[in-house]
């Protein structure tokens, strides 16, 4: 008996060794535990289908409404791709060899799009221009349904149909989806990147990065660098082999394509970075802005979703858990870019495109966060009454940001939708025969593309309406087409004599904006013109900020002024 309590006593000391099932160290134990949570919020996220569809919807009806923003997506892209189509269309000095900014890969990568269907449609210009439009838009629902699904998959349902809903339905968002512009691009990398970063793919994250730069836009390597430098820290040798490998294959096919166009060896790439960044250009030659432009625009285009996104850091102390460090390394680029540009003299409302799709990311989990604001932080399942009211006021809150860019999108539509309009009506007057002439005076910048110029038309020339700057001319296939550099161009801005149609009697339409100005238009004398199309065309200058900003019902055409956007055509003598 007495040789037996020890020999127990050794037994259950034997017994309570761990086994080697489970001697797990605790960081072990946490990454089970991480694993189980993120397989349940697998289980429980939004699938493919909703967000896809939700964002088809939406991306088909901006690429059936948008209107066009910048002149810029016109003359130097629409117009590229127009004349590697048909042979036909409008240059810029940027697309002369002599200077070589534009890459022709980006064009290139439309045509793969615009090419069958010219074959498809070889009468139908107008429906080309829609098939790339569609296929922007397709690119689009891509990327941002990836957003989606992985914040669903990391941060829950709530957070992910919020940021649905935003990039749905903000205006910034409809409108930059479908438009043909390099941001446009870096903002479908920036999404389709930010998504790949959520779902642990760190390497797919920078390789797609890489191809929103070198193909789209190289100054957006700036909103880039979160993602890259976090990604390369978490898997450097696989991240940084997928960026490096991607970049140097867009690179030499940058330069040869450059090559094969320009017909000489360079880099669009180098020289847009050499041109804006090293001291080699002027951009403040097209027009300067304030420092609080920016702000401005991000409120009319995103309203109090660009207030709440820009207060994310502020939310970041109280949902430090829930969002640190992934979401802040996803939503930084949203302050790190607005602060870079708002420095720049230079200004567009493009510029910002890259980060839209942020702003509803950091927006949606500053809303998802309101009751964090009330809740106890030692209770996480606290239901006092400010948390509940809190919660009531997510969804009041979104159904405001959502009326009110719908509100947005309407006016804009419906205020500055009349040049897309009015262009496609020359198609029905090819009676007057085939080498008529198109003039356009002071609204060349509203100039829709040559995809809206049907064949009877021979040409579309400027007159002289007392603009000074330097104005797009027709390529030119006898100086060499894409390889030429016409003597006319320059990159200070300067008007060219060759620029302007003197002989005003060689027009046979005519478009002109009439306003209510004490000087008269070129369309009053209705002996010589007769107009064939008028629609009503929003007045900026004499119509209320708040009024022609956001569609109010009835206010909006009572307190807003409109001109006549007219179509005209010469009065046979």
């Amino acid at each position: 008996m007495a040789l037996s309590l020890p020999t127990r006593q050794r037994r259950g000391v034997a017994s309570d060794l761990p086994s080697p099932s489970s001697s797990r160290s605790k960081p072990d134990e946490k990454e089970d535990k991480r694993k189980r949570s993120e397989e349940g919020q697998e289980h429980k996220a939004i699938g493919w289908f909703l967000p896809l569809f939700a964002l088809g919807m939406l991306r088909y009806m901006s690429a059936t409404s948008n209107i066009i923003h910048d002149c810029d997506e016109v003359f130097n892209y629409w117009e590229p791709l127009h004349f590697l189509l048909y042979n036909s269309g409008f240059q810029t000095w940027e697309y002369s060899s002599q200077y070589a900014l534009r890459s022709y890969l980006y064009i290139n990568f439309h045509e793969l799009v615009g090419l069958p269907a010219s074959w498809l449609f070889p009468d139908d210009k107008v429906r080309v221009f829609y098939v790339v439009r569609f296929f922007l838009g397709l690119v689009s629902v891509i990327s941002d349904a990836t957003l989606v699904v992985a914040l669903s998959r990391k941060y829950g349902k709530r957070l992910a149909s919020y940021a649905l809903a935003m990039l749905c339905l903000t205006s910034g968002c409809f409108f930059a989806s479908t438009s043909f512009l390099p941001s446009s691009f870096a903002m479908y990398a920036m999404s389709l990147s930010s998504g790949l970063f959520l779902l642990g793919k760190p390497a797919s994250a920078v390789a797609v990065a890489a191809v929103g730069v070198i193909l789209g836009w190289p100054f957006s390597i700036l909103a880039f660098l979160p993602i890259t430098i976090y990604s390369l820290a978490r898997r450097f040798k696989q991240t940084f082999l997928a960026g490096a490998v991607t970049s140097l294959v867009l690179l030499v096919l940058s330069v040869l394509v450059d090559y094969y166009y320009y017909k000489r060896w360079t880099s669009s790439v180098f020289n847009l970075l050499q041109y804006n960044v090293l001291g080699g250009g002027e951009s403040h030659l097209y027009g300067i802005e304030g420092p609080i432009f920016y702000l401005r625009n991000g409120f009319n285009n995103f309203n109090f979703c660009f207030i709440l996104g820009l207060l994310f850091p502020a939310f970041l102390p109280i949902a430090r858990r829930k969002y640190a460090p992934d979401l802040l390394i996803v939503v930084s680029p949203l302050y790190i870019w607005l602060g870079f540009m708002s420095l720049q003299p230079h200004k567009e409302e493009r510029f910002l495109y890259p980060i839209y799709p942020l702003v509803c990311v950091a927006a949606s989990a500053v809303i998802e966060s309101f009751p964090d604001l009330f809740r106890d932080k030692y209770n996480p399942h606290d239901n006092s009454w400010p948390v509940v009211i809190a919660k009531f006021i997510r969804p009041v809150v979104l159904g405001l940001i959502l009326s009110a860019s719908h509100a947005r999108t309407f006016s804009l539509i419906n205020g500055y939708g009349a040049p897309l309009e009015t262009y496609k009506i020359l198609e029905h007057y090819d009676d007057v025969g085939t080498g008529s002439t198109l003039c356009v005076g002071s609204e060349w910048h509203r100039f829709p593309s040559s995809f809206f110029v049907p064949e009877y038309i021979s040409e579309v020339r400027w007159i002289d309406d007392g603009f000074r700057g330097l104005l797009p001319l027709p390529f030119n296939s006898t100086l060499g087409g894409t390889a030429a550099a016409p003597p006319h161009f320059n990159n200070k801005n300067k008007a060219s004599d060759e620029q302007f149609l003197r002989d005003i009697e060689a027009c046979t339409f005519l478009v002109e904006l009439q306003l209510n100005r004490p000087y008269p238009t070129r369309g009053s004398d209705l002996s010589t013109w007769e107009p064939i199309a008028a629609l009503p065309y929003l007045d900026r200058e004499f119509s209320p900020s708040m009024y022609r900003s956001f569609f109010i019902p009835y206010l909006w055409q009572e307190k807003n002024v409109f001109g006549m956007y007219k179509l005209l055509k010469r009065v046979s003598k």
